[in-house]
């Protein structure tokens, strides 16, 4: 199906089993409840899906599975992530055979890519296939930083449809809206920048904690984009705490802590990630049950982002 890049697109968790293993089954139950929630689109595989932790194997099962959930109900994009242009062009020809809709496309990890060795990159993924691809900047994780004259380069290339910006730097979404006007559907990449973010000119937003607080997220997308301010900063300021985590290091464990306590998954990752505990987990235990105690109503709003 051709891609709407609009609103949400929840960055999904991939659940563990007792043993690690992938759970298929809560797998398709998240997605769908994601999709019931009313989230535009659907994406794997990224940061906050573990990539890294995965198999091959596993990923591909990831993609398989998340494009029966889809069923051509939104359009399902697939994180790439991987150590080289090489399995990155050829996990993108997998996939889109499998049957996804377009790709989230990560620098080439661990090692830190110089601007033109990170445009190669996602050039060489982007000849490798014919899906549309959405270019993921998020250079505190990473430490590749594509910038604004970057982007206006990768333009060159029809494929390249859509920017998850996830710099520390607000200026940097319209900074590129400046350069290169429409050219890029631009989505913001950090939670606690929302509402700037879409003041500056983002139409679409990539989140981890919706898989957590879908009604809400949601309606805090759709109600900033409707133009309605005072509602959506009410539920902004709820939230505040929790998005706060997108910046913390194990943000993974937060969004599955914050699962685990509000009755909606397990917690559990895989190594090198572990479970929050000690004090740590006290602190953000508190912080998320209070948030979790406090909900506010959601204002009716039907579509608002369109």
């Amino acid at each position: 199906m051709q891609v709407s890049w609009t609103r949400i697109f929840p960055a999904v968790i991939t659940p563990f089993r007792e043993d690690l293993s992938i759970d298929i089954p809560a797998l398709e139950k998240q997605i769908d409840m994601l999709i019931g929630a009313g989230c535009a689109g659907i994406s794997v595989n990224g940061s906050v899906g573990e990539n890294y932790a995965l198999t091959p194997e596993e990923k591909r099962l990831v993609v398989k599975t998340a494009v029966q959930v889809c069923a051509g109900r939104v359009p399902m994009v697939a994180g790439v992530a991987e150590l080289t242009t090489d399995l990155a062009s050829g996990y993108a020809r997998d996939v889109a055979e499998i049957g996804a809709d377009g790709l989230m496309v990560l620098p080439a990890l661990v090692y830190k890519a110089d601007s033109a060795e990170a445009i190669r990159h996602y050039r060489g993924v982007a000849a490798a296939t014919d899906l549309p691809i959405m270019i993921y900047n998020n250079p505190p994780a990473y430490g590749v930083d594509l910038l604004p004259e970057h982007y206006a380069i990768l333009a060159e290339d029809e494929k390249f449809v859509a920017i998850k910006e996830s710099a520390a730097d607000i200026t940097r979404l319209p900074e590129t809206i400046r350069l290169l006007g429409d050219r890029y559907i631009m989505f913001v990449g950090i939670d606690d920048f929302l509402l700037e973010g879409v003041v500056q000119g983002a139409t679409a937003y990539v989140c981890g904690f919706v898989n957590a607080f879908p009604r809400e997220i949601v309606a805090l997308f759709d109600l900033a984009r409707a133009g309605r301010w005072e509602e959506a900063k009410a539920i902004y300021r709820w939230i505040q705490p929790i998005f706060a985590f997108d910046h913390d290091l194990k943000f993974v464990q937060c969004i599955k802590l914050c699962m685990e306590l509000a009755g909606m998954g397990s917690e559990r990752v895989r190594p090198p990630r572990y479970m929050i505990d000690g004090q740590d987990r006290k602190a953000k235990e508190a912080i998320i049950r209070g948030v979790l105690e406090s909900r506010p109503a959601i204002p009716e709003i039907a579509k608002a982002a369109e």
